[in-house]
């Protein structure tokens, strides 16, 4: 009989989190999770999965527009009523939290409610409950942060936004990440007068160049109101309930919410790792070596309290690259290059690899292909919307070593060419790859000259 209540005690039932407690329970390991707020973390509550369904729901305007013109009449008029749409997500958020639930339940794994402190390197303490444990992993995610200012208080985050009682006619957005993009193209979408605020000159910084300037123009056509190397400096709260905003250039601006979307924060407070002597990195991240372990040889970390990639599928690679090693002892292996992402603004971003920037960056001599066109939908709306594609080509091996797309639909194209990419595709590869015609992805594969080099 093992001196200890568990194997192994999971803080933090996000991505990562489940899927390594599931994994170590079906290894034989004694597994407990303890989890303070929701099933399924921030990507089912408040992240991937309902701003995914809130971007169906903001696109939904244009394309009763667009139906006018290919026969559908009287859709343009349609009425959004916002109760229905909160509602709707919040139903879908508790079935999957009930899924993620009867998953680790299924898996024989003991859920604790409740927020966990470490209290010794093989302790952990759940209110009044206290728990022993060979192994501890910490998988407790990022947190929203807002910066300390006058009327701050006043301000939403990502945390509350689905969840608001009523529908802001006029919103501020700031931020300059994926995050605030997309949130600016929800509420636009949706029919709010929408502002986007972003302290530096271009917003979405270690995209490829193109692709952020192409994206600027294409939001700034839905509508968005884009305030560039523009800083809040205050917030007070009208009688009537609206906000006025300061800004850094000394215009106010009235609107009825304030959304921060300023980073996130590793989700550490209150666990004890400092207590403990846990290497803590100054942006609050836990320090791991390459199998996920701390400083203290119990304790281990993955997922975005890290400071990797903040990507729900990176979560899950490492959790289960963490419970192989624990399996077999050998070191955890994760390859985080060429990890493809999109981002949900409208239009989409679908990118892979390396931008131009960071090619040319790293000594490569470069080739790049790039078109940009009007979708064939379009040709009929007449709405004035393009899309971009862009390769960037090591000239030496002629490997394609960036793939960018902003695009309707770019995360479902770009999610193929990091297939193709991670099996060492060439230009030449791309070239004699027959196209599906009509459709925008074909021109990935019929780009044939290249623009700059």
């Amino acid at each position: 009989m093992s001196e200890f209540d568990f194997d192994l005690f999971v803080i933090g039932a996000g991505s990562g989190g489940v899927r390594a407690a599931r994994m170590a329970a079906a290894d034989g390991m004694r597994v407990a999770v303890a989890e303070e707020r929701y099933m399924g973390g921030t990507c089912v509550n408040v992240g991937c999965v309902p701003k995914k369904l809130f971007v169906y729901a903001s696109a939904y305007r244009e394309s009763f527009e667009d139906a006018e013109a290919y026969g559908w009449e009287g859709q343009a008029g349609a009425h959004f009523v916002w109760p229905t749409l909160r509602d709707n997500n919040a139903k879908e958020v508790a079935r999957l939290n009930g899924i993620y639930r009867n998953l680790l339940a299924n898996s024989g794994v003991r859920i604790i409610d409740g927020r966990a402190r470490i209290t010794g390197r093989q302790q952990v303490a759940v209110g009044e409950n206290r728990f022993t444990a060979e192994r501890i992993l910490v998988a407790t995610g990022g947190w929203p942060y807002v910066p300390e200012f006058p009327g701050s208080e006043y301000v939403i985050t990502s945390n509350e936004v689905f969840s608001l009682e009523v529908f802001p006619r006029r919103v501020l957005v700031v931020g300059g990440g994926y995050i605030a993009v997309e949130f600016a193209g929800i509420f636009a979408g949706l029919g709010a007068e929408t502002h986007l605020s972003y302290r530096r000159d271009l917003f979405l910084r270690g995209f490829d160049k193109d692709v952020r300037t192409f994206v600027r123009d294409e939001v700034g056509k839905k509508g968005v109101h884009l305030h560039f190397s523009h800083q809040v400096k205050s917030i007070e709260k009208l009688e009537g309930g609206e906000l006025r905003v300061t800004g850094s250039d000394g215009d106010t601006l009235d609107v009825d919410a304030v959304l921060y979307a300023t980073g996130r924060k590793p989700n550490t407070r209150g666990l004890g790792l400092d207590k403990l002597g846990v290497v803590i990195h100054k942006d609050g991240t836990i320090g791991v070596d390459d199998n996920f372990r701390s400083s203290v040889t119990s304790i281990y970390a993955l997922g975005d309290v890290t400071g990797g990639p903040e990507l729900t599928p990176v979560a899950l690679a490492e959790a289960m690259a963490l419970v192989k090693h624990w399996r077999t002892g050998k070191t955890a292996e994760i390859d985080y290059n060429n990890i493809p992402t999109a981002v949900f603004c409208q239009p989409n971003i679908g990118t892979v690899g390396l931008s131009e920037e960071e090619a040319r960056q790293a000594g490569v001599s470069v080739a790049i292909y790039q078109s940009t066109f009007r979708a064939m939908r379009h040709s009929v709306s007449g709405r004035d919307e393009r899309t971009l594609m862009k390769l960037v080509v090591d000239k030496e091996s002629d490997k394609v070593v960036g793939v960018h797309m902003v695009g309707p639909d770019a995360g479902e194209i770009i999610q193929g060419m990091a297939v193709a990419m991670k099996a060492g595709a060439t230009k030449a590869i791309f070239d004699q790859t027959i196209g599906i015609h009509p459709t925008a992805a074909e021109e990935f594969v019929t780009m044939r000259t290249a623009v700059s080099e």
